[in-house]
């Protein structure tokens, strides 16, 4: 009875023991990762995006103000030197040219008389009737006379001049590419009411930062120095020539602004591009992905991996700048060396990992595998 006690006891101990004993912790999953092995440069490339722009575009405004009446010219549209593209309602300044004319009308009237009376008192001091001071004092009234005739003439032209800028005319050919005024605004003089780009030469434009103003000037007047991609067009890269570098940097974005001639390319206007400049060449620099980078404990770290165990450490680097979607780093890391450039961000130190493969060459891998065990 004893022996058949302890035998049905043993289990339920068994099963209690197995109870109060701690969970072992779940196995730690291998992460798939992508990495790249570090290589030494000597060079490359900057990149700007850049729009396409006029040589020359003008804001064309009236010389005089007044109603804007009409706009015959409107975004986009070509247009050739000297066609009409708005017009002010000129009632004004017609009454004024009207009133000029009148004034230069009697100015020329009293000139003409002071003029026959000097002719007059000069034949009657001939003949000694007149003394030598009358004359003189005739001779200024037709001097004086001949002064307001012709400041009556200036006026009449300033006039005249005025009801003809009640037209606006464009001083070249080209596109409008904006407008500023509509019909039946009130406009001051000078006050743009169309923009207008010339034809002729085209420039990118785009900005840079304040430590790659140097090279850009550098770079100016040199044929060929920058290459330009246009962003919908896979054709050869357009050269460009550094033209104009602005001497201060823009309030707002605090970088400057390069202008650089393509000349007469096939663009168009307000086209997007990419601007390639080749970066100054620096011997051993690397550069690796800005995903491969990431902080740990307040220092730019990446992870570089051990190819025999399949592990990985955390290695700090120091940073010397960045070069579009690159990193350049300035010291951490040697050539050869394999570094994590994906999946950072869910490793952590002495962590077992696999390299990622496609979806498309595991299944090739896979075909390549049954081929050959079908044979």
């Amino acid at each position: 009875m004893k022996h058949i006690v302890i035998a049905t006891l043993l289990p339920v101990a068994a099963v209690g023991l197995a109870a109060c004993s701690p969970v072992p912790p779940p196995a730690e999953p291998i992460r798939s990762v992508r990495i790249v092995t570090v290589e030494s440069t000597v060079g490359g490339f900057h990149e700007y995006a850049a729009d396409v722009r006029a040589r020359t575009e003008s804001r064309l405004g009236f010389r005089v103000g007044g109603k804007l009446l009409s706009r015959a010219a409107d975004l986009g549209d070509a247009v050739r030197a000297g066609q009409v593209l708005a017009q002010l309602d000129p009632s004004d300044l017609r009454l004024g040219q009207e009133a000029a004319q009148a004034a230069l009308g009697a100015a020329k009237a009293n000139y003409e008389f002071n003029r026959a009376e000097f002719e007059r008192y000069k034949e009657l001091r001939a003949q000694g009737f007149i003394s030598g001071l009358e004359l003189e004092r005739r001779e200024t009234g037709l001097a004086a006379a001949r002064a307001q005739y012709e400041q009556a003439r200036a006026q009449a032209g300033v006039q005249g001049n005025q009801t003809r800028y009640a037209t606006l005319t464009a001083d070249a050919s080209g596109v409008i590419t904006g407008v500023d005024a509509e019909p039946g605004a009130v406009v001051a003089a000078g006050a743009p009411v169309v923009r207008l780009a010339h034809d002729g030469p085209r420039d990118v434009v785009f900005n840079v930062p304040e430590d790659r103003v140097a090279q850009m000037r550098a770079l100016a007047g040199k044929t060929g120095a920058l290459q330009v991609q246009l962003w919908n067009d896979g054709a050869t890269p357009i050269a460009a020539t550094v033209r104009e570098v602005a001497a201060a940097a823009d309030p707002a974005t605090r970088t400057f602004v390069v202008k650089a001639d393509v000349g007469r390319a096939a663009v168009r206007l307000g086209q997007t591009a990419t601007v390639r400049v080749e970066a100054p060449r620096v011997a051993g620099q690397i550069k690796l992905p800005l995903a491969a980078v990431f902080e740990l404990k307040g220092a730019p770290t990446v992870w570089r991996l051990d190819r025999e165990r399949m592990t990985v450490t955390a290695q700090a680097v120091r940073v010397a700048g960045a070069e579009g979607n690159e990193v350049v780093i300035a010291a951490g890391l040697s050539p050869g060396e394999t570094v994590v450039v994906a999946g950072v961000h869910v490793l952590s130190p002495g962590q077992k990992v696999r390299l990622y493969a496609e979806r498309g060459a595991a299944a090739g891998h896979t075909a390549a595998r049954a081929s050959i065990a079908s044979r």
